[in-house]
């Protein structure tokens, strides 16, 4: 359900190492809901990892920030091997509480406009398979399937970027 609550400011930017602990909070609460019995507590210092993607000189990191608040993030890069016109989407994850208010929509927007900038051509994701909702919303921006890549926890999705 959208609140009826007045949003004063929404910057979309590159995040900064200073953000890491709202991302992880962020990530860990977006995760929460496609994983029925709850997230596997699989060892991983999330917060560790984010610091990692914050710095890292070759990815980038946007989030969406709400009246100084990160309410989504996004974490690409171009994996190592793959084509340099090539850009993998590792994270994305929207504010439960702020599903379908169109924070999801500017931020893939966004991402896009830096794709094309960094002169990418194609997009590629892993969603995890039982994520319908998540599945749905990347098909509505024009993701596809990827037939060739089936997997027993994740679908591959790709994008293809019109245009530079």
């Amino acid at each position: 359900m959208i609140s009826d609550r007045v949003v004063t400011a929404r910057v979309i930017r590159t995040a900064v190492p200073a953000e890491a602990e709202a991302l992880t909070a962020l990530h860990a609460r977006a995760r929460a809901t496609y994983y029925p019995d709850g997230v596997p507590d699989d060892g991983t210092d999330w917060l560790a990892v984010w610091r990692a993607a914050v710095a890292r000189p070759d990815g980038h990191v946007l989030c969406a920030v709400e009246d100084g608040r990160v309410v989504a993030l996004a974490s690409f890069r171009t994996p190592e091997g793959a084509p340099a016109r090539t850009v993998k989407l590792f994270q994305f994850h929207v504010d439960p509480d702020l599903w379908r208010s169109g924070v999801g929509t500017s931020l893939h927007g966004a991402c896009v406009e830096q794709w094309r900038a960094d002169g990418k051509r194609t997009a590629a994701l892993d969603v995890h398979v039982d994520n319908l909702r998540a599945q749905a919303f990347y098909g509505r921006l024009g993701w596809t399937a990827d037939p060739q890549e089936p997997g027993a926890h994740h679908l591959r999705m790709t994008f293809a970027l019109a245009g530079e």
